[in-house]
């Protein structure tokens, strides 16, 4: 599986083309399903441009991917630098069950934040699946010491080395520490180390993921035009 993350938490003015505002991820989304992708992970933002995980603005931008891409997988963080106290962002995700269409398919949680699995806890009672963000090898020992919390769709393997001759190793030392959970997955890797993590993962054949989010250059160095580039170059090299 590919997913598209579009956006992240990169400010309005890093590309051109990087899509801010509900329309723009919609229409971001309608893209990248229409090559194949059946999974976007969408940063919402509100009317200042600022990272929000509000219901009202979430259920917005949800409710409009899925009105463009219908079917397509919509996931959404709960990060800690948008919300940092958890009993807020449980309060929150809770809220997001009441959103109807609206409602994300699934959370980003990242383990080493403080109170995730009361945060993964919240999310499946209301019917919103979880994403595990594992981002080291600590990260994944944790993880197997807790094991995996209900309404676990995969576990999100992060390389954040950005160095794209260690990068790949990064990601393989998670990989090794998380040994082997039973559900899928999803290594990705940012930045410089991109692509050669993409690259890993397919050369393996597990999960990843490509999108502006991660990186805004193809790998030649030139700036990508769109997050359907990034897509279309990344399935290119999955054949």
């Amino acid at each position: 599986m590919l997913q598209a993350a579009l956006n992240g938490a990169r400010p309005a003015d890093a590309h051109p083309a990087l899509p801010v505002l509900p329309r723009h991820l919609a229409r971001d989304a309608r893209a990248v399903a229409r090559l194949g992708i059946t999974s976007v992970h969408v940063h919402p933002r509100d009317d200042t441009g600022a990272e929000t995980i509000e219901p009202a603005v979430v259920g917005d931008v949800v409710a409009l991917i899925r009105q463009e891409a219908p079917g397509i997988e919509i996931g959404v963080p709960t990060g800690r630098w948008i919300q940092p106290d958890p009993a807020d962002r449980v309060e929150t995700v809770l809220a997001w069950g009441r959103l109807g269409s609206g409602k994300p398919d699934v959370c980003g949680v990242n383990v080493h934040e403080l109170g995730w699995t009361d945060v993964c806890r919240a999310a499946w009672s209301v019917g919103i699946a979880v994403e595990l963000g594992v981002w080291t090898s600590g990260d994944a020992v944790t993880l197997r010491q807790n094991g995996l919390p209900p309404g676990t769709r995969r576990v999100i393997a992060e390389s954040t080395v950005v160095d794209p001759e260690t990068a790949v190793a990064e990601g393989i030392r998670i990989l090794r520490a998380l040994g082997q959970p039973p559900v899928p997955v999803l290594l990705h890797g940012e930045e410089e180390g991109a692509w050669p993590v993409l690259e890993y993962a397919t050369r393996v054949n597990i999960d990843t993921r490509i999108g502006f989010e991660d990186v805004l250059v193809r790998p030649d160095g030139w700036l990508a035009t769109g997050n359907d580039d990034l897509v279309r170059t990344a399935l290119s090299i999955r054949v």
